[in-house]
């Protein structure tokens, strides 16, 4: 059973991971920019023009909106935190903060016809790598350690956990995959935050 003190601690550190996505998520906005007009050129091409910045944004804006609902649905079934999930949550949003810096750097170089888009596109996949990391490690903690309200079976935790896996192997993938198709990366690791946005764990009934 749950004490109160339980309870306000798990709140208040959802309420901190909640404002830290949150600027996350306003970092991503901040990198796109007006472009810039030569004399005589018209907007609209210039806009198009941009498509990779617009492509990138909207790609990790999905992942961190549908990462921030899964934490939410993730803390909903915990009970209690203690040291180690603190930690472990710490370990999320260090990777959660620092994606706006390779979004920037993917759609700055995604139409490079150089090695610079792939190596753009590796920083980016590695990063989203170590975040589904730190999520699957937040996960396999509260089951280890038994924080979650509800019981569930060894079965139960075994494909809670691979659901949760299948993200780092992808992202993994995808740094390899990388250094084949910069545009490719971006489609898979869009296509994966969508598998995300579906529940991937159990909630309170």
């Amino acid at each position: 059973m749950s004490t109160q003190s339980d309870l306000a601690e798990t709140n208040r550190l959802e309420a901190f991971s909640d404002g830290v996505f949150a600027i996350a998520i306003t970092l991503l906005v901040l990198e796109l920019h007006s472009p810039e007009l030569e004399e005589g050129q018209r907007l609209w091409p210039a806009l198009l023009a941009e498509w990779p910045q617009f492509a990138a944004y909207l790609t990790s804006f999905a992942i961190l909106g549908i990462m921030w609902v899964n934490h939410h649905s993730m803390f909903r079934q915990i009970q209690r935190a203690d040291r180690g999930l603190m930690f472990l949550n710490l370990l999320l949003l260090l990777w959660t903060t620092l994606l706006p810096f390779p979004t920037s750097l993917f759609a700055e170089h995604l139409e490079d016809h150089s090695i610079n888009a792939n190596v753009a596109a590796a920083v980016y996949s590695a990063n989203l790598t170590l975040a589904a990391i730190a999520f699957s490690l937040i996960w396999w903690h509260v089951l280890r350690h038994h924080l979650v309200e509800h019981e569930m079976t060894k079965s139960q935790m075994r494909r809670s956990l691979v659901r949760y896996s299948m993200g780092t192997v992808v992202y993994g993938a995808c740094i390899g995959i990388s250094f084949i198709s910069a545009q490719a990366t971006l489609l898979i690791v869009f296509l994966l935050a969508l598998y995300y946005g579906f529940e991937q764990v159990r909630t309170r009934s």
